[in-house]
């Protein structure tokens, strides 16, 4: 038995239903849709896709997955394309939301949108005595409820009675008196 030269037509079936139903379809099931028989379909699959029985079928296979990538393959066009689409497809059925989620995308894929994100970091060492009061003061302020059993004004003063030094301040400059 020589080498087949060329794929019958129920090998390219089953190589078509194999790479259109990826992840969908089991070669089993790909085997039976290509018209192969239901009791030997699954040996049949198996060795449809083994390079050493079957090396036409398999590299006929990896042509089609090759072409099904370029045709989904995503570019900026095709996506900018593609969401122009949607866009003007839920205009048209009044989807005023998905519209402008449409076009919010494509602004985004063009570059048009710069999301920005900052962390200030800061270190105590940075803020003046001053500021550095102010901002102790805001936050007992702010946590005083969660505070149990310390008074307000208690903190206060133990946070103006605390020596400069705590803070390990570089600046020792002195900007209040107590």
């Amino acid at each position: 038995m020589g080498r087949q030269k060329e794929l019958t037509e129920m090998q390219k079936k089953f190589a078509y239903e194999l790479v259109s139903n990826e992840g969908r379809m089991t070669k089993y099931e790909c085997a039976i849709a290509a018209g192969y028989a239901e009791d030997r379909a699954r040996i049949t699959g198996s060795e449809l896709t083994n390079p050493r029985k079957y090396p036409l079928v398999v590299q006929y296979i990896g042509e089609l997955r090759e072409e099904y990538q370029k045709k989904y393959e995503v570019t900026f066009e095709r996506h900018i394309t593609e969401l122009a689409k949607l866009r003007e497809e839920s205009r048209k059925k009044g989807a005023w939301s998905a519209a402008i989620n449409a076009e919010v995308a494509r602004g985004k894929a063009a570059g048009l949108y710069v999301e920005q994100k900052i962390i200030r970091t800061g270190k105590l060492e940075d803020l003046s005595a001053e500021q550095l009061e102010h901002r102790l003061k805001t936050i007992i302020n702010e946590y005083s409820p969660i505070l149990e059993g310390v008074e307000v004004e208690e903190l206060k003063e133990k946070v103006k009675s605390l020596p400069e030094n705590h803070f390990e301040f570089t600046d020792k400059k002195d900007t209040h008196q107590n």
